[in-house]
């Protein structure tokens, strides 16, 4: 079975998984194939620091590798997500970090263009990929249910920012542009920007108005499961879609080495 859960390196009981199932947490999701995952330092990296910050703890990084080691081995091709929790008391100044691992089926890259709903939106912490998800949840369905297929965040200042599971980036003409705004900086965001800068690519950070958007020759969205998923249209605003994009995307991210858990 590729479902498969373990607290702290073994079978949680009933009690402890429910505890595990709070609002307080944070975690990251990766795909997993024969044991290895792209871009692991990051995961590490954002594990380490949003435990520092949530928690005011330090995190073993060796003992979260050797838990999520062992739930892969031998098992192929999977999703794996690293929850961390605390049953302390949310008083205490230290509160002492809990690691819930949790396999399921693997997931593979979309490319059908995708229609955004633009929203004005913003996640509390977003440099964190915690738990606290009703606001992204809420969104994506009301945008479901007027007629689209997910919701593209606005910031407060009007300028694009993310979207409900994603990063958004942008193709004008030989630059890739990521927005300058508050969001949570995805691994495939970070895994691309690192291997589009190794191949001299130029990249740029700047603040994007929604009334750039047809400006672009293509918009596209990353997230753990998806490289670069292009945007057919948000709002009533239909977008070019240059393959290029996807072509220069694609190409970066298959340079990006598969470590070893």
């Amino acid at each position: 079975m590729s479902v498969a859960l373990e607290l702290n390196g073994a079978e949680p009981s009933a009690v402890q998984l429910a505890a595990a199932t709070g609002s307080y947490g944070h975690f990251t999701a990766m795909q997993v194939r024969d044991g290895r995952v792209r871009g692991l330092a990051h995961h590490l990296t954002r594990l380490v620091t949003s435990t520092e910050l949530l928690f005011g703890s330090d995190l073993d990084v060796d003992l979260v590798r050797g838990h999520v080691r062992r739930l892969v081995a031998g098992r192929g091709a999977l999703s794996v997500r690293v929850l961390v929790f605390s049953r302390s008391s949310e008083e205490d100044p230290v509160m002492a970090p809990e690691v819930l691992v949790r396999t399921g089926p693997p997931r593979e890259h979309v490319a059908d263009p995708i229609r955004l709903r633009s929203v004005r939106y913003e996640r509390d912490l977003p440099e964190v990929k915690h738990t606290g998800t009703f606001g992204l949840i809420h969104h994506s369905r009301q945008a479901v249910l007027a007629g689209y297929e997910d919701a593209l965040f606005v910031d407060h200042s009007g300028h694009i920012s993310e979207a409900s599971i994603w990063n958004v980036g942008f193709l004008e003409g030989d630059t890739v542009v990521w927005p300058d705004a508050a969001v949570l900086p995805g691994i495939t965001y970070l895994v691309l920007r690192d291997r589009l800068a190794a191949a001299g690519v130029a990249q740029v950070t700047r603040k994007v108005h929604p009334r750039e958007l047809p400006g672009f020759d293509a918009v596209f969205l990353t997230n753990s499961e998806t490289v670069g998923r292009p945007v057919a249209s948000v709002d009533d605003v239909v977008l070019r879609n240059d393959p290029a994009a996807a072509r220069l995307l694609a190409d970066a991210y298959e340079t990006a080495p598969w470590d070893e858990i």
